[in-house]
């Protein structure tokens, strides 16, 4: 089953990543990506933090394919197992 659109869960500052979910049927996936890596597909140097939220929001379809790549791959880190999105991910993807 593919993964569809979950929810933006919020910016973690301390990590300097967002927080968002998909979801695989009734299961939700917890993810992430970097501020950097979003930073990088926008080519800015650092995006304040009260803007981050729509930064992920005018990004959104573009991570939540990375996203999807990487869990069909089942490229899984953390516990629980999620999906972590980085600048590299792009990258290769491009």
């Amino acid at each position: 089953m593919a993964l569809t659109r979950g929810s933006f869960l919020g910016y973690e500052f301390d990590r300097m990543v967002i927080l968002f979910s998909m979801v695989d049927g009734q299961r939700e996936v917890r993810c992430a990506i970097s501020t950097s890596a979003m930073d990088d597909l926008e080519n800015l140097t650092r995006t304040k933090a009260d803007e981050r939220e729509a930064q992920f929001m005018r990004l959104r379809d573009r991570i939540e394919n990375c996203a999807a790549n990487k869990f069909q791959a089942k490229e899984f880190e953390g516990t629980p197992p999620g999906i972590i999105l980085r600048g590299i991910d792009f990258r290769k993807s491009t």
